[in-house]
Parts: structure tokens; C-alpha cells; sequence
């Protein structure tokens, strides 16, 4: 098959679970496309549709309606899975396997030689801070323990794109902060990393580009650069003459006017330089300034908020 510019290609992906009256639509016509290199978080609620997601794009649901495609292939074949790592959201492994053993296994099924595995193995554990944890049967590993090695296996054969459920669930600030440093590490080689995640810092920190899913429709699809410019409130305070005009930089926001004085709001810093600047030209006696600052996940709140309301 011809090359793809997409690693993951969704269009019109519908999934339901149950029959007749039971039916319930988890996942309600949604698009996106993701290339090669990028980094891009999947957000939403408990319920928004992220993980039945994931699972078609791995081939472990099959959908409704629309058309999945992985590296130019149909979601769930053999040729789209192959360069592919993966992270569930919840990670089973057998309790008397050593950690060890379970990574030889997933690298000996990516084709990996034992020479190669021995090789690997030790680093990998150690970057991702399993070190001497290798003998250790996995019934003794913690929930973050066996986060990290999940994380390993998904890395092992050095997979071209990586999707992670719940990328950083089990793990405390530390492993969080082991693991950005690990998926950057996987981004400056170019692969391109797919995940979902309830740590809202992580999508800031990490990606390219963010999904806002909520019951199964994309609210918002943005790179995180434009995402973060609203996030950022700038407040003016002024008095201005009466006998002159605003400045074309400050009356394109509509300031609001009580008791004499200029109330302005922008959300863009430039846009807040080139006001600040115009009113000092124009002889305004600038009274206040301040900013403040939403989070990403205050954003997405007030996003799911004004979908109810709908």
C-alpha cells in the first residue's frame, strides 16, 4: 500500500455498545487526523470515549460506522500493528513472571534476537527507574512499578508511534517527571506518541497538539500553542482625555467604561504590548495592570460546561 502522511487517520468513527433499547453510542462521529512526529494528547472525562477509541485504532473493537486507518492500513491488521507500541489502561501481567521475562517476551515477539534483548533491557529499566528490578517476580511490583514496566514493553523494539491509555496512571511526581523525559526523548527521534491522560500538566508539557473529547464528540482540537493564548488574561485599568479618540490598538477590544475609568481585557500578549504602548502615546494615565492565568484544565471544564448546556 501506498505511504501515508498519517500515522492515524479517523474519519467518521462511530462505536456503540449493547442492542435495541440498551444501545449507547460511545464514541459519536469523530475525525482526526495525526502525522508522523507529532505528539498529541486525547482529554476527556471518565465516559468521553478515549479508551473505545484507542481500542479500535488497536483493532480490539470494531466500529460502527467510519474508517480507521494506522500507518495508511486498517486499524487491528497485522501491517498497522507491527509498528506499533502500546500501553493499555489497565496492564495485566502474569505475577510469576519476572520483569525480565516479560520484556524478552514482547521484544522476542517483535523479532528481536536475545543477544539484542540482553542488550536492551538493562538500559531500559534503568531509564525508566526499574533498575535491579529485573529478577524480581512481577506479584512484588506496585501499581507505579508495573506502570513503568508497561511503559517499557510499549518501548522495547523501538516502535515507529506509540499509544498510551492513561499514560501516566499509577505513577507519583517523580515517575511522572521520569517519563516526560523519556517520551521528549522519544519525540527529538521523531516518533509519534498518541496518548490519553487525566494529568492535564502532562498534555501542557508534552504535546504538539490536544483532542477535547466529551460523550463522544471532539469539543476542541487545537495545537497547544494556540490552545494556551486564551489561557492568559491581561486586565488594563486607564483614564483617557474626552476630547480625543481611543487608539485603534485599544478600541478594537471594546473597554468598558464606569466612573471615568477604562476597564480592558485581551487575552494576547502582543495584543496586550501594542494597547500598553498605544495608551502611553496617546496620553493615558494607565491606573492598573494585571494578568492572570487559566489552566488547561479550568479550560476544559468550562468547555464540557457550555456542552451541557447545549
Amino acid at each position: 500500500m501506498q505511504e501515508t502522511p498519517f500515522v492515524i487517520d479517523v474519519k467518521n468513527l462511530v462505536v456503540e455498545y449493547g442492542k435495541g433499547k440498551k444501545k449507547q453510542r460511545a464514541v459519536d462521529g469523530i475525525s482526526f487526523r495525526i502525522t508522523q512526529g507529532e505528539c498529541v494528547g486525547f482529554i476527556g472525562a471518565n465516559g468521553a470515549g478515549k479508551t473505545t477509541t484507542i481500542k479500535v485504532l488497536m483493532g480490539f473493537l470494531f466500529p460502527q460506522k467510519g474508517e480507521v486507518r494506522v500507518f495508511g492500513n486498517k486499524a487491528g491488521t497485522v501491517e498497522s500493528r507491527k509498528r506499533l507500541g502500546y500501553l493499555p489502561e489497565v496492564a495485566l501481567y502474569y505475577p510469576f513472571m519476572k520483569a525480565r521475562e516479560l520484556l524478552e517476551l514482547y521484544g522476542g515477539l517483535h523479532g528481536l534476537t536475545k543477544k539484542s534483548l540482553g542488550e536492551k533491557i538493562p538500559k531500559l529499566l534503568q531509564k525508566l527507574g526499574l533498575e535491579g528490578k529485573g529478577e524480581i517476580l512481577l506479584k512484588h511490583f506496585s501499581k507505579g512499578m508495573q506502570q513503568r514496566l508497561g511503559i517499557a514493553q510499549a518501548i522495547i523494539a523501538d516502535p515507529e508511534a506509540l499509544i498510551f491509555d492513561e499514560l501516566s496512571s499509577g505513577l507519583d511526581p517523580l515517575g511522572r517527571f521520569e517519563l516526560r523525559n523519556v517520551l521528549l526523548d522519544l519525540k527529538k527521534k521523531g516518533r509519534t506518541i498518541f496518548f490519553s491522560s487525566h494529568e492535564l500538566t502532562e498534555v501542557e508539557n508534552l504535546c504538539d497538539r490536544v483532542i477535547m473529547i466529551h460523550k463522544g464528540r471532539i469539543v476542541t482540537e487545537a495545537s497547544v500553542k494556540d490552545l494556551m493564548k486564551p489561557l492568559n488574561i491581561f486586565e488594563i485599568i486607564f483614564e483617557f482625555p474626552d476630547e480625543k479618540s481611543l487608539p485603534e490598538e485599544v478600541s478594537r477590544f471594546s473597554p468598558n467604561k464606569q466612573q471615568g475609568l477604562y476597564k480592558l481585557v485581551i487575552s494576547n500578549v502582543d495584543d496586550y504590548s501594542r494597547a500598553v504602548s498605544a495608551l502611553a502615546r496617546s496620553g493615558a494615565a494607565i491606573h492598573n495592570t494585571s494578568s492572570r492565568s487559566r489552566s488547561l484544565e479550568q479550560y476544559f471544564i468550562e468547555l464540557v460546561e457550555k456542552e451541557k448546556s447545549l
